[in-house]
C-alpha cells in the first residue's frame, strides 16, 4: 500500500501545481560551485542547497513511506563526469502513520565533479541540470521544479576564502562512511543492527535511515543501546529480509554510512534513548526463544544425528567396548568421558571457524565445509581408511578403530573417535536442532558456544548413558567370535558413506575431481593391504603408514579442482522448477502465486530422502500442478551467499528448510521430516 500512497501524493502534487505559482517554490533551491574555475583533472563540488520555507520540509534520498527525493537530469559538455549525490543527514517525520525521512531546515546536497586532463586551460565548462523535487507540508504536497545552470571556466583551481569556509560547513554534514561493516541479524520480525562504535564516543539520540528499500518497516519504533564498543539498533523487518544499507545519525546532524552483513549480535548493555522512541506505533517484535530452550534443542538434535546411517556403526561398535564380560566400570566411564571430550571439542572446533568466517563477512551456514572440494577429498580418505580397517584390511594399534574399536580401551582412542563421529555426524540440521543452529548466528560468541557444546553433548549422550548405568550395559550383547563378524558387516554403511563422498565429489568438482578421487581410493587400498603384509616384521610399521598416508592425502588435495560454478545450481528435479532468486520469489509473491520453496544440498541425507520419499513423487507433483503452485529449489551443495543470507534471516544456519507462501499471507514453515500428507494439509491451509 506504501507504492499507492506514494503515486496519490503525486497526484494531489500535480494537482497542487496548478494553483501554485511557478515563481513560490515552498522548498527554493540553487545550485552553487565551490569554485568557478576548476583545474584540468581536478574535481569540483557542487552544492544544490535548499531553503524549505516554515512548514514545508524535502526529502532525502529514500523519502520513507512517502515522499519524493531530488531528481537530476545533467547536460554537461565532453571531459566532465559525474559523483553521486551526498545527502546530509535527515529527521524522521510521522505523518498518518507513514515515517518521512525529511529535511525541515535549509541544507546542501553534494556532488563532485572531474574536470579531464584532457580539457584545455580556459575552455568554458558550461552546466545545466534539470531538477526535479517535492514540498510537502504535513497536509499537502507541491512537486518543485527548477533549470540551474553555472558557467564554468577550467583555470587554476583558486577557492575563495568564504567559498571554502561555507563549502567545509556543507561537508560537515555529510555523512562519513564507517571503515568497517555492521552485523545485522533477524528473528521474525525482529531486526538487529549492531554497530562498531567505541564506547568513549558521544552519542546523542540514535537513528537508523535505512537506504536499501524494502528492508526495515519504516514507521516502526527503534530502541537503541551500547553494549562495550557496539551500538545495537532493534527494528521491524519487512519484506525481503537480507543485508541493509543505510545512516546512522549519532548526533544533531552527525551519522555513518553502514553496511552490515550477517553476523552475531551483541547481548546485555546500556539502553540509550532514540530519536523517535517515543512514537509507540507497533508491538515489541518477538525475540529469540529462551537460551535454555534452544539448548534442549541442540541437545536432542545432536542425539538424533547418532541416527544417521554413517554415525551408527561408530557409535555401535564403541558401545560394544563397555559389553566385556566383567568390564571395569571405571575404565569405561573413562572412554565415555573421553569419547564425549572428542565430540564437544569437535563441534566447538566447527562452531569457532564458522562464526569467525561469518563474522570476517562470509556468507556460510551450517555444514559449510562440505562445500569445500579439498575438505569432502579428506573425508573421502578417512572413510576408506575406516571401511579397510572395520573390514579387516589391516590393523592400525592404538587407534580406536576395527578390532582396537572393540577390544581395545584407551583415552586417546575413544577421543579420536568421538572426533570422528562429530565430523561425519554434523552434515545436516535435524528436528529440533534447526532453530538452536539458527540462533547460534544470531546469539554472543558465549552463548552461541554453549549450543555447539550442547550439540556435541547430545551426540555423545547414548555413549554416556550406557558408560554411566550399569543395567544398560548389562543388556548389551556379550563379546564373542560373533564380534568380528559385526565389524566387518559395519564396514558395509561406512564404505556406502565413502560412495556417497566420492560421488559428492563428482557433484562439486566435475569429472576431474571424481577421478582424482577414484585414483586416491585405489592408492589408498594398496597402502593399506601393503601395511598388512609388513606390520608384523616392521615394529614402526604404523607410523610409517601414518606419515605415508598424510602424506598421500595431502600430495592427492594438490589436484582436485575448485568447485565448478561455485554458487550456481544444478537443474531442479522437478520439472518447471525455478531455482532459487529472492527477486523472483518476491515477483511471484506480488502476483499471488502460491510458492513452494525448499533448500536441500547433495550432502544432506535428510533432504535427500525427503526428496525422494515425497517431493518428487509423481503425486506431488500433480498436486502442484493442480493447485497452480510454482516450485522453487535453492540447491546450498555449493557455497552460495544469497542462500546463506536467507537462511539466516528465517532463523536457520543449513538445510533442510521448507516453506510454502499462499497467495496471501506470510510463509508457513514446514517440518524437516517431510510426509504427503504434511505437504497436502499445507497447502490446504
Amino acid at each position: 500500500m506504501h507504492w499507492l500512497f506514494k503515486w496519490l501524493l503525486v497526484a494531489l502534487a500535480l494537482l497542487g501545481a496548478q494553483v501554485a505559482s511557478a515563481q513560490q517554490l515552498n522548498v527554493p533551491g540553487r545550485l552553487v560551485a565551490e569554485t568557478d574555475v576548476p583545474a584540468p583533472g581536478s574535481t569540483v563540488t557542487l552544492a544544490f542547497v535548499f531553503e524549505p520555507k516554515p512548514g514545508w520540509h524535502g526529502y532525502w534520498e529514500n523519502p520513507g513511506d512517502a515522499g519524493l527525493g531530488l531528481q537530476l537530469e545533467w547536460k554537461l559538455p565532453t571531459g566532465i563526469t559525474l559523483g553521486k549525490p551526498r545527502f546530509p543527514v535527515p529527521k524522521p517525520l510521522l505523518i498518518g502513520g507513514l515515517m518521512n525521512h525529511v529535511y525541515e531546515e535549509p541544507h546542501a546536497i553534494l556532488v563532485d565533479l572531474a574536470i579531464d586532463r584532457s580539457v584545455p586551460s580556459g575552455t568554458s565548462v558550461p552546466l545545466e541540470v534539470a531538477a526535479n523535487w517535492l514540498a510537502c507540508t504535513d497536509k499537502i504536497c507541491v512537486p518543485q521544479q527548477d533549470r540551474f545552470t553555472l558557467q564554468l571556466r577550467a583555470g587554476d583551481g583558486t577557492v575563495e576564502v568564504t567559498k571554502r569556509k561555507q563549502f567545509d560547513q556543507w561537508r560537515s554534514a555529510i555523512p562519513v562512511p564507517l571503515d568497517q561493516n555492521a552485523r545485522y541479524a533477524i528473528s521474525g520480525k525482529r531486526y538487529e543492527i549492531a554497530i562498531p562504535f567505541p564506547a568513549s564516543a558521544p552519542l546523542d539520540r540514535p537513528y537508523f535511515f535505512a537506504l536499501t528499500t524494502d528492508r526495515l518497516r519504516y514507521a516502526a519504533p527503534q530502541t537503541a543501546r551500547r553494549a562495550g564498543d557496539w551500538l545495537i539498533i532493534t527494528t521491524e523487518a519487512q519484506g525481503q529480509a537480507a543485508p541493509v544499507e543505510g545512516l546512522l545519525r549519532i548526533g544533531d546532524g552527525q551519522g555513518l554510512m553502514i553496511r552490515t552483513v550477517a553476523g552475531p549480535i551483541p547481548k546485555g548493555g546500556d539502553e540509550v534513548a532514540a530519536l523517535g522512541a517515543s512514537d509507540k506505533l507497533a508491538p515489541a517484535v518477538p525475540a529469540l526463544p529462551a537460551l535454555p530452550w534452544l539448548l534442549l534443542g541442540a541437545l536432542v538434535g545432536g542425539l538424533l544425528l547418532n541416527l544417521m546411517p554413517c554415525v551408527f556403526p561408530i557409535l555401535g561398535l564403541k558401545a560394544l567396548t563397555l559389553a566385556k564380560a566383567g568390564g571395569d566400570q571405571r575404565e569405561a566411564r573413562r572412554d565415555a568421558l573421553a569419547y564425549t571430550a572428542g565430540v564437544v571439542l569437535s563441534c566447538l572446533a566447527l562452531g569457532v571457524t564458522m562464526l569467525s568466517l561469518r563474522a570476517a563477512g562470509e556468507e556460510i551456514g551450517w555444514a559449510f565445509q562440505l562445500q569445500e572440494p579439498v575438505v569432502i577429498f579428506a573425508l573421502l580418505a578417512l572413510m576408506v581408511a575406516v571401511t579397510a580397517n572395520l573390514a579387516g584390511l589391516f590393523e592400525l594399534p592404538g587407534f580406536a578403530l576395527g578390532d582396537g574399536l572393540t577390544r581395545k580401551s584407551g583415552v586417546a582412542g575413544s577421543f579420536w573417535t568421538g572426533v570422528l563421529a562429530a565430523v561425519v555426524a554434523t552434515p545436516c540440521t535435524g528436528p529440533f536442532m534447526a532453530a538452536a543452529m539458527g540462533a547460534a548466528l544470531l546469539l554472543p560468541a558465549v552463548e552461541a558456544m554453549l549450543l555447539f557444546a550442547s550439540l556435541g553433548f547430545g551426540i555423545a549422550l547414548p555413549f554416556l548413558v550406557i558408560a554411566y548405568v550399569p543395567q544398560m550395559r548389562a543388556m548389551l550383547p556379550k563379546p564373542g567370535p560373533w564380534l568380528g563378524r559385526f565389524r566387518r558387516l559395519m564396514a558395509i554403511p561406512m564404505g556406502l558413506t565413502a560412495l556417497a563422498l566420492l560421488w559428492l565429489l563428482w557433484r562439486l568438482t566435475g569429472t576431474d575431481g571424481l577421478v582424482t578421487g577414484i585414483v586416491a581410493t585405489v592408492l589408498l587400498l594398496a597402502m593399506f593391504i601393503g601395511y598388512h603384509t609388513v606390520q608384523a616384521r616392521v615394529p614402526k610399521a604404523p607410523i610409517l603408514l601414518l606419515i605415508a598416508g598424510i602424506t598421500a592425502v595431502a600430495a592427492g588435495a594438490q589436484f582436485i579442482p575448485e568447485s565448478r560454478n561455485s554458487g550456481a545450481q544444478d537443474e531442479p528435479a522437478i520439472p518447471g522448477a525455478l531455482p532459487f532468486d529472492a527477486g523472483k520469489l518476491a515477483q511471484l509473491r506480488a502476483q499471488g502465486t502460491p510458492v513452494f520453496l525448499y533448500f536441500t544440498a547433495d550432502w544432506c541425507v535428510t533432504c535427500k530422502v525427503n526428496e525422494t520419499a515425497v517431493i518428487n513423487r509423481d503425486e506431488t507433483i500433480r498436486l502442484f500442478e493442480a493447485k497452480g503452485i510454482k516450485v522453487m529449489v535453492g540447491d546450498f551443495t555449493r557455497r552460495d551467499a544469497a542462500i546463506a543470507r536467507f537462511l539466516t534471516e528465517h532463523g536457520r544456519s543449513g538445510v533442510p528448510l521448507y516453506l510454502f507462501y499462499p497467495r496471501q499471507g506470510e510463509a508457513n514453515e514446514l517440518p524437516q521430516i517431510l510426509t504427503s500428507d504434511v505437504i497436502a494439509e499445507a497447502i490446504d491451509d
